[in-house]
């Protein structure tokens, strides 16, 4: 059963606070200390605990509250019943984030577990916990000239690929000569960078045009649908016959876009990224072709044997890491998963074999018909 982050979490750190251990944390800031079980605390037992924070960046991206701080929590609580869990979401604002980050720091944390709003921001802060002796798991964004410890992701870069590659393979010959729109994410991200790194290295050798590109702020769906709407203006509806969506909240807004100005989105593939619950249902109505599927659930726990055992004092579980990156201060040891492309054919076969979303919750009453059509009963 996936845990309800609002609910449980809250209720969690609330019981925390009542054996003196944790505080509820502002709603605001939707940060929160949670204990995964109060008597063993209080006894003692359970093994050496310790603070760890887990800073997420924003909350329009769905997967944060749905899979990222579940996933991480859940696993924290599993391997360290004494480990309490600082929470905060910083709902894209850098400022609030060192903020957030700092308050960590002075309460006492042991690990920060770090998903920047803005990277270059974020080097601040990760000096300031190195100057508390405080180590930074750079988790889902790389932080550059830092002194990280340890980095949590995915071959970014592969996955602008993949998009690129999945979509110029579906545009075929009909794409030549005409145009494909770019919306690559927030610039603030560096992981936003590898992706449209990646999508160019297909697009640009294919026999598409980029009829228009953008980086687009905060990853906003919003912004994306006025970018849309820009590029079907300056190009003609009839001249794009594709668009790079490196997510699936910017994908929705071109398709709202597209809808918008008579364009039918089933005539133009359209990628994202996250497997949103939404996402999933413009593919099996054919308004979005296709996703990736990110490992979510293996990166955050991943992240959190690192964070248990840097808090603990003992070494990281042998076999975890994976791979080093330069993050221009040196080899940062990583865990580096793979991406995964899903469109309506291996939805069953991805997705809902691993759990990450059921079949009830994409098959809805809207959606039963087109989820039968696609062999998912």
């Amino acid at each position: 059963m996936r845990l309800t982050p609002s609910s449980a979490l809250t209720a969690l750190a609330c019981v925390a606070a009542t054996a003196g251990l944790a505080a509820c944390g502002s709603n605001n800031d939707k940060s929160s200390g949670t204990t995964a079980s109060t008597a063993a605390a209080a006894s003692g037992s359970g093994g050496k605990g310790g603070s760890i924070a887990l800073l997420l960046p924003e909350t329009k991206t769905t997967r944060y509250e749905l899979h990222d701080r579940p996933s991480f929590i859940a696993k924290v609580q599993a391997l360290c019943p004494d480990c309490t869990i600082d929470y905060a979401n910083a709902n894209q604002d850098p400022v609030r984030q060192q903020q957030q980050a700092e308050a960590a720091i002075t309460k006492g944390a042991k690990v920060l577990v770090l998903d920047a709003v803005d990277a270059k921001a974020a080097v601040a802060t990760v000096n300031r916990a190195k100057q508390a002796n405080i180590p930074v798991i750079a988790y889902d964004r790389l932080i550059t000239g830092a002194p990280i410890s340890y980095y949590v992701s995915f071959d970014n870069v592969k996955v602008g690929k993949l998009q690129a590659q999945t979509l110029i393979d579906k545009i075929g010959a009909a794409g030549k000569g005409k145009s494909v729109v770019m919306l690559n994410g927030s610039p603030t991200d560096p992981s936003a960078g590898d992706y449209k790194k990646g999508a160019h290295s297909v697009l640009d050798t294919a026999d598409v045009k980029i009829g228009k590109e953008y980086d687009t702020p905060d990853w906003s769906p919003d912004k994306a649908q006025r970018e849309m709407e820009q590029a079907i203006t300056a190009l003609g509806k009839s001249q794009i016959v594709g668009v790079y969506s490196a997510n699936d909240g910017m994908a929705s807004g071109a398709i709202a876009a597209m809808k918008g100005n008579g364009v039918n989105p089933k005539t133009i593939p359209t990628t994202g990224q996250d497997s949103e619950v939404a996402a999933i249902q413009r593919i099996l109505t054919g308004d979005q072709f296709m996703t990736i599927y990110l490992a979510i659930k293996k990166q955050a726990e991943a992240s959190a044997q690192i964070a248990v055992a840097l808090a603990q004092g003992k070494p990281v579980p042998a076999g975890l890491v994976n791979a080093k990156t330069d993050n221009q201060t040196g080899q940062v040891p990583s865990v580096l998963l793979a991406p995964t492309a899903v469109t309506k054919d291996n939805i069953k076969d991805t997705i809902i074999a691993d759990g990450f979303l059921t079949k009830a919750e994409i098959c809805t009453a809207k959606y039963a018909s087109a989820c039968t059509a696609a062999g998912i009963q």
